[in-house]
């Protein structure tokens, strides 16, 4: 602060007035400072980070203490592996030194998915004209001459006001379960606590057909000329994919998920981008497709109609033709058990399940390697499912796993077969592979059908299902949660997580509109 003394002006002035300055408080030690040495001196006023211009060479490093501790710390960090933007190469204590060998950046390592375990039990669910929904639970235990196949029911009621057309089932799991009628509506049910979760109504046509590219969403297609994915989250519409003019007939999705082909009453193949959720091209096939599906490792894909079955490749190059003697009603690619290759399975008015030996090779002509018998009218639907095989109680070497086809009928029946019986090496007679297991529904007229994964049992999720066990006996006890507005599963936290991952991901690139 200045201090303002007042002296005497000279004759007839005013007073002037002396300003007297004191030092800063903060500079007053400084100025009782006694006198230091040079080099104690050049040690207090050099700072301990220096600044310099980027690019130029830093100073070659004395051999004070504070300098010491700085370069420890800037080697500290080079060796975590933190980058320094200055860094030049010339950080030593001898002076410049040629440029080091940059160490090589470490491999970005990406999460290996892990491999699917397989149920060892499944489900199966099936619709029919009589509005009745049946749920079949089909087991595998091992006997002296090895594997038996058994279904038990576990529902059967009336779910549509009209007759059933479309059946599907949530991948990995098998927790969502949707059906769709001519009623207009698609159901969905939660197939582990066996209730109905609502109804979609966003068609105004029949429902053709149902399918979940994943456990994250639902796909359906209808009379109405129309394709609509849902979200399983909320059940909510992502988008209404438009292009057919009339019937949509069938839907495939691609093993990717990525994209989906479709066909109808107006005689284009049509490929959706599921990503993005528009079309992204069409082509005339000349006549109305009834079904198309991809192969297993979606290299290929057959259109069926009528008796005949095309096969193309991906670039839409036609391989095969296939001249079936019946009428089909539905065909469904799978991998063999025994062996390399596919096999292409066939439901057709012979009341038989052919299967195909498929190749890739347009100088191979696909021939009928097997023959499922037993049932006693046309063959409606098939679907395959992988599942896990106990392990034998004798001394026969345990197979592991194998791929089961199940079909339906007019005739009411529901058969499984075993695939592995399939043999691997082709020969010019036919293999008649009776049903593995069989349940009759006393004349039921079925008309489709899906298959679901059952019980897992790993050592992974011993602690899991323990944990959903627990939690599903307080929800019976009276604990139970209201879960109308987004309809997750009660106890089934661990899955909910996951499901939860897949859905931001995949929503990420699908916006509704």
């Amino acid at each position: 602060m200045a201090k303002h003394t007042t002296t005497k002006g000279h004759k007839g002035q005013p007073p002037v007035k002396k300003a007297r300055v004191d030092a800063p408080r903060a500079l007053k030690p400084a100025l009782k400072a006694k006198v230091i040495s040079g080099e104690q001196e050049e040690r207090a006023v050099k700072p301990k980070f220096s600044l310099r211009v980027k690019g130029s060479p830093r100073p070659v490093k004395g051999k004070g203490k504070d300098t010491a501790k700085v370069s420890k710390k800037r080697s500290d960090e080079d060796e975590d592996g933190n980058e320094d933007e200055d860094d030049d190469g010339l950080d030593s204590e001898d002076g410049p030194q040629p440029f080091s060998k940059p160490k090589p950046k470490a491999k970005s390592t990406k999460v290996q998915p892990k491999p699917r375990v397989l149920p060892t039990s499944f489900k199966i669910v099936a619709g029919s004209y009589e509005k009745l929904l049946y749920g079949l639970e089909g087991t595998v235990s091992s006997s002296s001459d090895g594997y038996t196949f058994s279904l038990s029911p576990i529902f059967i009621f009336p779910a549509h006001v009209s007759c059933i057309k479309a059946v599907a089932a949530s991948p990995e799991g098998g927790k969502w379960l949707a059906t769709g009628s001519a009623d207009e509506i698609v159901k969905v049910w939660d197939l582990r606590r066996r209730k109905e979760i609502g109804g979609l109504m966003h068609h105004e046509g029949s429902i053709t057909h149902l399918v979940f590219p994943s456990r994250s969403h639902l796909l359906s297609a209808s009379e109405d000329g129309t394709l609509c994915l849902f979200r399983a989250r909320d059940w909510s519409v992502l988008r209404a994919l438009r292009g057919h003019k009339g019937r949509v007939n069938a839907v495939a999705v691609h093993p990717s998920g990525k994209v989906a082909l479709s066909v109808g009453r107006d005689k284009t193949l049509r490929m959706w981008d599921l990503m993005r959720g528009k079309g992204s091209a069409s082509t005339k096939l000349g006549k109305e497709g009834e079904i198309v599906r991809w192969s297993t490792d979606g290299s290929l894909f057959a259109v069926q109609s009528g008796s005949t079955i095309d096969i193309y490749t991906t670039s839409m190059d036609l391989i095969h033709t296939i001249k079936h003697p019946s009428r089909l009603h539905d065909v469904r690619f799978c991998k063999r058990v025994a062996g390399e290759g596919e096999l292409l399975l066939v439901g057709a008015e012979d009341k038989l399940l052919s299967a195909y030996e498929i190749s890739s090779d347009p100088s191979k002509t696909p021939k009928i390697v097997a023959v499922m018998t037993g049932h006693g009218n046309r063959v409606k639907a098939v679907q395959t499912l992988d599942i896990a095989l106990p392990t034998p109680s004798s001394d026969t070497p345990s197979q592991g796993s194998t791929t089961i086809a199940c079909t339906v009928s007019s005739d009411g029946m529901v058969h499984v077969y075993d695939l592995a019986l399939v043999p691997a090496s082709t020969s010019e007679e036919k293999v008649e592979i009776p049903p593995a297991a069989a349940y009759d529904t006393k004349g039921t007229r079925l008309t489709c059908l899906t298959l679901a994964d059952g019980e897992v049992k790993s050592a992974d999720d011993a602690v899991v299902g323990e944990k959903r066990k627990k939690t599903e006996d307080a929800d019976e006890s009276g604990g139970e949660e209201d879960v109308d507005e987004e309809w997750p599963s009660d106890g089934d936290e661990e899955e909910d997580e996951e499901e939860g991952e897949d859905e931001d991901e995949d929503e990420a690139e699908m916006e509704s509109d």
